[in-house]
């Protein structure tokens, strides 16, 4: 009954989305967005992990309440075994629930799961203890992008997008994750880096019938933080391109096409907080007992 149900809720959410996005028709098949990427791309390797030279050292910009955090690496690179565990002075601690969502002056803590131009499909585990960083499997295999991912993505700690709550308007429930960020900036950040960062803006992307908010952002030490305060700020040519990649990058798998709502419009900084906002509050909930935590690790 409980799969039933997930497959009528992603069957409406997937309708919904069509109404507030785009039609299908309109979208370029050719996949005429390659100028864009063009732009933001550099002459980095796409290795399958982040080139160890162009990275900054990790946790470099963190808040001063991380002061002393370092992170260790377990099993093999490129295999099932590796996991990146994080580490406090009192011990082992959860990117997830340990490290703060606020940083200094206003900023946010994200938590770097996958480097500019690399191709590995690296995240949280939310499902094992201590959620350390581990690389996603599909049907038994590493998952990797088919081709390299132009910004530094990521996710904040203490949030959760609720799988148990319907979006007013599309129709949508969580994916059960902390809410993405894809950060903008110009340097390669090594992964497990937390990184203080400036919401721009945000992407209501529907993916398989669930809401997998995108929020847009970018480092408070980049040399352009000064100049973007919100999605107006940014060009098309950036936010477009991030659309047209999360939009295409499932299909080279088979998979359709995601859907965007809000007529598929990166939404201003006002809704990128307000978002934040509420996928803390789900966290808080979820954490203290209130919500059905399924086969999430908690604390």
């Amino acid at each position: 009954m409980r799969a039933a149900s997930n497959l009528v809720r992603r069957y409406r959410c997937y309708h919904t989305s069509l109404s507030v996005a785009r039609p299908l028709s309109s979208i370029d098949t050719t996949m005429k967005f390659s100028a864009s990427l063009s732009l933001l791309a550099f002459s980095v390797p796409a290795t399958a992990w982040a080139p160890t030279a162009l990275a900054r050292p990790a946790f470099s910009t963190l808040s001063s309440a991380l002061f002393g955090v370092s992170t260790e690496v377990v099993g093999e690179a490129k295999t099932e075994s590796f996991r990146l565990k994080f580490k406090g002075e009192e011990g082992p601690l959860s990117p997830w629930h340990d490290i703060p969502l606020m940083g200094e002056n206003g900023s946010y803590n994200m938590v770097v799961e996958i480097p500019k131009m690399t191709k590995a499909k690296m995240e949280v585990a939310t499902k094992e203890e201590g959620n350390p960083i581990a690389q996603d499997i599909k049907k038994g295999k590493l998952r990797d992008y088919h081709g390299p991912i132009f910004w530094n993505y990521g996710c904040l700690p203490q949030t959760w997008e609720d799988p148990n709550v319907e979006h007013p308007e599309l129709k949508c429930f969580g994916d059960n994750d902390p809410i993405d960020v894809v950060e903008i900036g110009s340097a390669s950040l090594p992964m497990g880096a937390v990184k203080e960062v400036k919401p721009l803006g945000v992407l209501a992307m529907i993916d398989d019938g669930e809401l997998d908010w995108k929020v847009l952002a970018i480092a408070t030490d980049d040399p352009l933080a000064s100049q973007y305060n919100d999605i107006s700020d940014v060009p098309e040519a950036i936010t477009s391109g991030i659309r047209e990649w999360f939009r295409w990058y499932k299909t080279p798998d088979g998979k359709p096409l995601n859907a965007f709502g809000y007529d598929e419009k990166a939404l201003n900084k006002k809704h990128a907080m307000e978002v934040i906002a509420e996928t803390h509050e789900a966290w808080k909930n979820l954490v203290a007992g209130k919500k059905d935590k399924g086969k999430l690790w908690l604390k």
